[in-house]
């Protein structure tokens, strides 16, 4: 498969490529500092200069037609501000869906949050974080164009992987590496039936193979 990640620099993206890569997928990663560039080298991806708060939809369709899924593991990041959650998580997301239904991919896959909401209350940063993930999750699953599949991961750790998870609709709060994230994307990408679905992860039990099945009902 030909798989577009937005955000391509990111610690979950990057652990992403390097999976894909590895077992002959080819991959671009979208960045928005040239110097990130060697990063995704490394990692077996194929590094695509592009910044999602100004790009049109129009150039973003161009970087992704041709492929075979979409991946959003794009994020403002630790330490910026309201404005960013709101360009990025949410804008740089509702554009990336946009420009996947002008190009004709269909399989998109979202990294959002637990707890994302559109609705959610308050005016600190966490609380616009949550709020902008929550508002583009809605976005695009209202795309009747995109086989969407929606992960709210629980509280990222650089634990190594146990490739041990508990995935469903609603897990309740809990910790997962972001290794165990990875291998779960790229199940995730191998079944088509998890489109339509939001899903929580955090670690548990069940190896990553059997617990996406189960949520897509094999």
């Amino acid at each position: 498969m030909r798989i577009v990640i937005a955000g391509g620099h990111g610690q979950i993206a990057r652990r992403l490529e390097r999976l894909l890569a590895a077992r002959g997928d080819e991959v671009a990663g979208i960045i928005r500092r040239p110097e990130q560039g060697d990063d995704l080298r490394v990692a077996g991806a194929e590094p695509v200069l592009c910044d999602l708060e100004s790009a049109s939809v129009e150039e973003v369709a161009a970087l992704l037609r041709g492929a075979d899924a979409a991946v959003f593991a794009a994020g403002a990041g630790p330490g910026s501000g309201t404005a960013r959650k709101d360009t990025v998580d949410r804008g740089a997301a509702v554009l990336f869906a946009d420009a996947a239904v002008r190009a004709g991919v269909r399989r998109h896959v979202i990294v959002s949050s637990m707890g994302a909401d559109p609705a959610h209350q308050g005016d600190d940063v966490f609380d616009v974080y949550q709020r902008a993930k929550g508002e583009a999750d809605a976005y695009v699953s209202g795309l009747d164009a995109l086989d969407w599949t929606i992960l709210r991961p629980g509280a990222l750790t650089n634990d190594a992987g146990t490739g041990r998870v508990r995935l469903e609709a609603d897990t309740g709060r809990g910790a997962i590496p972001r290794d165990d994230v990875a291998a779960v994307l790229t199940e995730l990408l191998d079944t088509p039936a998890t489109a339509g679905l939001t899903l929580e992860l955090i670690g548990g039990s069940t190896p990553v193979s059997v617990a996406v099945k189960s949520v897509a009902g094999n």
